[in-house]
């Protein structure tokens, strides 16, 4: 994510949450925060969605993905997540962990499937209607469970559209990985 994004971006969260950010919050984020990595998803010229994580101690938070409501449900989200989780290991994080509301069932679906796990709860979390979020983690990066859930998936994504995670590979800077894509 650049200060070229940022009116895009900003749209994207309006049309995906009733309570989003504002672009000055993007915008010191990714100007500002040393431990926030923003990742923008577009197809051809068309910013599609976006996901940030924090990069604290030894663990990846992931703030935010958002994706355009039009067009939720066709991999995006799976891409972008799979993506920052890329990010975080590469930077040596050893795990992820979020918050996600708890009527949010494709999220947490996906998250699930990313191996994160329900961990706890922070009551009246969301400010805009006081609903509560699940805190989910995901075991460490490098253990076996992990390496292969996470290769899983990435044949998935590549399944869908081959050449992907050699692409987001090359588009955020990390080597490609000697064991396979997924890494």
């Amino acid at each position: 994510m650049t200060p070229a994004d940022l009116d895009a971006v900003t749209a994207v969260e309006r049309a995906s949450y009733s309570s989003g950010w504002p672009a000055t919050a993007f915008a010191h984020e990714i100007e500002h925060n040393r431990l926030a990595r923003y990742l923008v998803l577009e197809v051809g010229d068309d910013l599609v969605g976006f996901a940030g994580t924090w990069l604290m101690v030894d663990e990846a938070h992931v703030v935010t993905i958002a994706v355009r409501p039009d067009l939720r449900r066709a991999g995006y989200g799976r891409l972008l997540l799979h993506a920052l989780i890329l990010v975080a290991r590469d930077a040596g994080m050893e795990a992820a962990t979020l918050e996600v509301r708890v009527s949010n069932e494709a999220a947490r679906a996906l998250y699930r499937r990313y191996g994160f796990w329900d961990v706890g709860e922070r009551k009246k979390y969301y400010q805009d209607n006081g609903e509560d979020a699940v805190i989910m983690t995901t075991e460490g990066f490098e253990t076996p469970a992990f390496q292969e859930r996470l290769a899983a998936r990435a044949a998935e994504l590549e399944e869908r559209w081959p050449g992907c995670i050699a692409a987001a590979r090359a588009a955020l800077g990390i080597a490609d990985a000697e064991d396979g894509p997924a890494a």
